[in-house]
């Protein structure tokens, strides 16, 4: 495996191996604009750089345990809410989340449309419910889509997910396919088999033959490829690629976030929006608790959500980055509020709870509630749409903006969603 680490072959400097590919093909041109023609002056940029980090907590977390407590009340489960720095009660099991509640707010008026895991996800990625006849883009392919030429610096790829594989880039096309890595920042499938020199050798005979084919007019395939191959040259020779490598960070800093991969991944995300990337996924799995919901809560994915997510908030907040990065909790539903007789909570799209924050969201606050049990939505409903739309206003991405998908049909960004307005002072 390669990462952070790869060299360019000896004795041939960076823009040297650059240009000699440059000049095998029209491939490798393309490879050179991703970042390297426009350089803005450094604080200036930092003003206008927007970005978002989704912490996706695959499996469907319940959030009836974590956001919205009902003590006392027969769903309510053994957790008792706590105070915190906002104006919101959360888990007692959430201590540290609890001392910068003020940055984030919980949307407790989720009501979506899906229970299934697969779609599910789906859904809460792209705002769109499954379709056979087409592939809508995700959170991360329409972001760095609308936000790269806010970076033209950025050498590595603009939607990253790390832990866990996203959904992807849909009819925008695989130039916008996420780039998965694990919470050490290897990069996964993709294997070195050979020496660097061989390597690069490989690149350039890769080029030629891509820009024939491309040339025989074979259909979105081929330069969907291309793409993609632009990406790996780019990644081979960037200095950018030290933003994987968490290990550089001080210890203090590494064991504030925690030495688990969902640490290791919230600690990559911060650095990764450090060098410009505007959208990074980090997958927390394990959320799928059918049975003995509580204790696994309490010894296993609470403490670890706690200190990871904490830190994370905390890291952008003092790097000055939190004003200009949506940070978004959520999975792909909730869980019943009535609890099985395995002790677990099941599947329940009908009334939950997500937690965003950054970028001008209002933090502190609590928007929408649910009934004394839990069972149901007792405000404005909002689905997985608004949510999508919140967080492009957050961004300064119109909402106006249509794409036109691979069959010549309109697509409006965020499936035409209501953006939540009491998110916003």
């Amino acid at each position: 495996m390669w990462a952070a680490g790869y060299r360019v072959p000896k004795g041939m400097s960076r823009r040297h191996f650059l240009q000699h590919l440059a000049g095998a093909s029209t491939m490798a041109a393309a490879a050179l604009s991703l970042g390297h023609t426009l350089r803005v002056h450094a604080a200036d940029l930092q003003k206008r750089r927007k970005a978002a980090i989704l912490l996706w907590m695959s499996g469907g977390p319940p959030t009836i345990d974590m956001w919205d407590l009902k003590p006392g009340a027969p769903t309510g489960g053994p957790f008792r809410p706590i105070s915190t720095s906002g104006d919101v009660q959360i888990c007692e099991h959430l201590p540290m989340m609890a001392k910068v509640m003020h940055h984030l707010a919980i949307v407790r008026s989720m009501s979506t449309r899906e229970a299934d895991h697969n779609r599910g996800r789906y859904y809460m990625h792209t705002g769109y419910a499954p379709n056979p006849n087409i592939e809508h883009p995700s959170y991360g392919a329409v972001i760095a889509h609308e936000l790269i030429d806010q970076r033209p610096e950025l050498e590595i790829p603009p939607f990253i997910s790390i832990g866990g594989g996203s959904v992807g880039p849909g009819f925008l096309g695989m130039a916008w396919a996420p780039f998965t890595v694990d919470s050490n920042g290897r990069v996964r499938n993709l294997e070195m088999g050979v020496d660097e020199r061989r390597l690069y050798q490989r690149l350039e005979a890769l080029a030629v033959i891509e820009s024939g084919f491309i040339q025989q007019n074979r259909g979105p395939a081929a330069d969907d490829h291309r793409k993609v191959l632009q990406k790996t040259v780019s990644l081979l020779t960037s200095s950018q690629m030290a933003a994987f490598r968490v290990e550089q960070e001080p210890q203090a800093v590494r064991d504030r976030y925690g030495n688990t991969p969902f640490g290791r991944g919230c600690l990559m995300a911060r650095r990764l929006v450090e060098v410009g990337v505007p959208f990074v996924e980090v997958d927390l799995g394990g959320w799928d608790l059918h049975s003995n919901t509580h204790s696994t809560l309490t010894n296993n994915l609470l403490p670890n959500l706690d200190r990871a997510m904490s830190a994370l908030i905390e890291d952008l907040e003092v790097r000055g980055l939190l004003q200009d990065t949506v940070v978004l909790w959520m999975g792909e539903f909730g869980r019943t509020p009535r609890i099985n007789a395995n002790a677990g909570r099941d599947h329940w799209a009908r009334s939950w709870s997500v937690v965003l924050g950054g970028s001008g969201i209002k933090g502190g606050i609590a928007v929408g509630q649910t009934n004394e049990d839990g069972t149901r939505v007792e405000s404005e409903p909002y689905a997985a749409e608004d949510l999508m739309a919140t967080v492009c206003k957050a961004l300064g991405i119109s909402l106006e903006t249509t794409f036109t998908s691979r069959n010549g049909r309109p697509m409006k960004i965020a499936n035409g969603g209501k953006v939540i307005h009491e998110l916003f002072a």
